[in-house]
């Protein structure tokens, strides 16, 4: 009886699911000294942030150990810090400082930040920027 040549095939383990994490932030309002007018700089006015964050999918958060995440209690107190005690011209440059200390997590990947000044401008609701921001 001649012996067949058998080949062995390796099975790679198929993942059963596919994941995009993502931290929302809605409505952190905040009164902050911001804005290019003279009566900007005297009083501190309501500014909301609206964040969404993508996160690196593999992630495994385990309840032990926090640095399993991204907490957004963290994301909170670094726009909190930011803000406090310091007076921005423009908006634009509060969102980039807060870009640059929201990458330093190697975890973020891609940031969404819309900030807006509420009582400004009459007959609106607010006015404001919106950036995204992807780490290459």
């Amino acid at each position: 009886m001649k012996k067949k040549n058998l080949n062995i095939i390796k099975i790679k383990s198929k993942k059963e699911y596919s994941y995009k994490r993502k931290i929302i932030i809605s409505d952190l309002t905040l009164l902050i000294s911001v804005g290019i007018h003279n009566f900007e700089k005297i009083k501190k006015q309501e500014v909301k942030f609206n964040v969404s964050i993508d996160i690196n999918p593999s992630l495994t958060p385990t309840e032990a150990k926090l640095s399993s995440i991204v907490n957004y209690e963290t994301i909170i107190k670094i726009i909190t810090k930011l803000t406090t005690n310091k007076h921005y011209e423009l908006l634009e440059i509060l969102a980039e400082n807060i870009f640059d200390e929201l990458f330093v997590n190697m975890n973020i990947l891609n940031v969404k930040l819309k900030i807006e000044k509420t009582q400004i401008i009459k007959n609106t609701s607010s006015v404001g920027i919106e950036i995204s921001k992807k780490r290459l």
